[in-house]
């Protein structure tokens, strides 16, 4: 039984706690500065809690040493100092941010290392790249990959057609900071909330548009191998205008508090959620022009007698499966590693990797 730090309460470490506790493989040990928080999780001989102040980097590490990895569940602000202690404390770190800046200062970090760096282990970024890179792999030249995810109530009612279903703070940083992309074969900055789009899936009209993140390393490893490379969030339609209004024209893009504050305030949150995952690929095989396409819902599920969102399920799910890739040394245990580096077959087969839905993933295995 391998001992996990998992750091962060909140609905996502929640899912980690209950998917690795679930397999007696795991002993975790639950980090949260919120007693609150701590305090909706029964301590057991697979699970224990602790208070802690995360940011507090001598005081982390000194808590971290002797587990094999810690997986941070936090925002984005507390990555370079949780993965700061794991490096001083000798473990494997995993983390689920999207934030670009952040995922650098890990790279950084994962010089010299004695243990793995693997960021940007959730949905997106995270499995999109496994499955893009997957799909890339068998052409011989690539011509536009497009990479379109979103998290969406199933029940849109409000006029921004839109629930809360993860990070506050997440969603604010991805639709403000910018974006990486590939164009015309050159490693490029695009703004994000543009180039808006309008598709149809299964009957269901969505929008999608650019926001920060998502493509995590993969821009990188593709650089100067495709001409077009791009992410993008799906939303119902007219979600995007409505957050232009908030986030440009009332200036809440340089007041972030206040605008999650109304957010949270004025936007509830639901279980009752759907994740889409879509992804194209052009290029050439065979000297022939082809396209080959993933597309797959994920739904929220009920697990142990409890109702989980689907985003908790496809982001704890993601990396639980990572943890156990490592644990079982099927990826590399030093140094940095990028998602599309995962082997999408070896990521399915696992029993976390399976809250995907195998059947979806036909075409591309």
């Amino acid at each position: 039984m391998k001992n996990i730090a998992v750091v962060g309460a909140g609905k996502i470490g929640e899912m980690i706690v209950e998917l690795l506790g679930s397999t007696g493989d795991y002993q975790v040990t639950l980090l949260d500065g919120n007693a609150a928080q701590l305090e909706r999780f029964k301590p057991s001989d697979r699970l224990q809690t602790r208070q802690l102040d995360v940011s507090d980097i001598p005081a982390l590490t000194e808590v971290l040493k002797g587990h094999f990895a810690v997986l941070s569940a936090t925002p984005f602000y507390l990555t370079e100092a949780i993965a700061t202690a794991a490096k001083e404390a000798k473990v494997h770190y995993l983390d689920l941010t999207e934030d670009v800046a952040s995922t650098e200062r890990v790279k950084a970090l994962a010089k010299g290392a004695e243990t793995a760096f693997i960021p940007q282990c959730g949905l997106a970024p995270g499995f999109i790249s496994i499955v893009a890179n997957h799909i890339a792999a068998k052409f011989d030249e690539l011509q536009s990959i497009r990479m379109r995810v979103g998290a969406l109530p199933q029940y849109p009612s409000n006029s921004l057609n839109y629930n809360l279903t993860w990070s506050t703070d997440g969603v604010i940083n991805e639709y403000i900071e910018p974006c990486v992309a590939i164009s015309g074969g050159e490693l490029t900055q695009v703004p994000a909330m543009e180039q808006l789009e309008h598709f149809s899936l299964d009957g269901v009209r969505y929008e999608a548009f650019n926001t920060s993140g998502g493509l995590g390393t993969l821009a990188e490893t593709l650089a100067g191998k495709v001409d077009n490379l791009s992410y993008q969030t799906i939303r119902y339609p007219g979600h995007c205008e409505i957050m232009k209004t908030l986030l440009n024209d009332l200036q809440l893009a340089n007041r972030r508090d206040v605008l999650k504050d109304v957010l949270e305030n004025a936007v509830p949150a639901t279980m009752q959620d759907v994740v889409l995952i879509f992804v194209t690929v052009s290029g050439k095989k065979d000297g022939e022009l082809l396209q080959e396409s993933y597309a797959n819902k994920v739904y929220a599920q009920e697990i142990n007698g409890k109702l989980h969102s689907a985003i908790q399920l496809t982001t704890a799910g993601s990396i639980c499966a990572v943890l156990d890739l490592l644990a079982n040394n099927q990826i590399p245990q030093k140094g940095f590693v990028k998602q599309e580096s995962i082997s999408l077959p070896q990521f399915l087969e696992n029993r976390f990797g399976a809250y995907y839905d195998l059947q979806a993933l036909s075409q591309a295995a």
